[in-house]
């Protein structure tokens, strides 16, 4: 079999794929809304305190993206996962409104550009199933994911940070990367490992995740 032959093969989406994806989303629509809800009550202190520190609560709004590519392994998981996640979110009845639905697109684009360049970005002779899931791409992911939030708050019309000074946006969206590589990346790394590790994840190539190096 040709290495073009496995590539396309190992990067087309099966009905298992698209299902177990979908699961994950509307698994993370309902996290969306309990984090919503907890952030609501979080973020006051914060906002006493010094209102960007908020920045620091919101990777509980990326743990789809992340969590589905890892999974998944396949291109488009990142963004499919963390918008099908706002929708559900939306339908639950978010504070937030449909922004959502934008805001959900764009940190599931910040993920999946990581996953572009650090994972399957590699020279194409070494072929998907080659590619490498491990830790430091899951924080790097999270870290995009974490940027794109921040920017979409602190800049689009709808940001709630859109009138902060520019110090103060910055300082924001730093901490949103943070937040998005500990919880989203961190976390979402580390029950792949304990999903895998149960058997649950053995029609995937994330299957062996639990035994898959840290960093190598």
């Amino acid at each position: 079999m040709s290495t073009t032959t496995v590539k396309k093969t190992s990067s087309s989406w099966r009905v298992v794929d698209i299902v177990v994806a979908a699961l994950i989303a509307v698994t993370g629509g309902i996290i969306f809304w309990v984090w919503s809800q907890m952030a609501g009550v979080i973020s006051a202190p914060m906002n006493a305190l010094y209102p960007p520190l908020t920045g620091l609560i919101s990777g509980g709004w990326m743990i789809p993206a992340i969590l589905g590519m890892l999974i998944i392994r396949k291109p488009g998981a990142a963004v499919f996962c963390e918008t099908v996640a706002a929708t559900g979110e939306l339908m639950f009845g978010s504070q937030y409104g449909a922004t959502v639905l934008f805001s959900g697109f764009l940190q599931g684009l910040g993920a999946e550009l990581v996953f572009l360049l650090f994972v399957y970005g590699r020279p194409s002779v070494r072929g998907f199933l080659h590619q490498k899931y491990n830790l430091v791409a899951a924080l790097l992911a999270g870290v995009g994911a974490g940027v794109f939030c921040g920017l979409n708050d602190s800049f689009l019309p709808w940001g709630w940070n859109i009138a902060y000074p520019a110090g103060d946006k910055l300082v924001y969206i730093i901490f949103c990367a943070i937040s998005g590589a500990v919880i989203a990346g961190g976390l979402s790394w580390i029950a792949t490992r304990g999903l895998a590790g149960t058997g649950v994840l053995s029609s995937f190539a994330s299957r062996k995740a639990a035994t898959e190096a840290m960093v190598r």
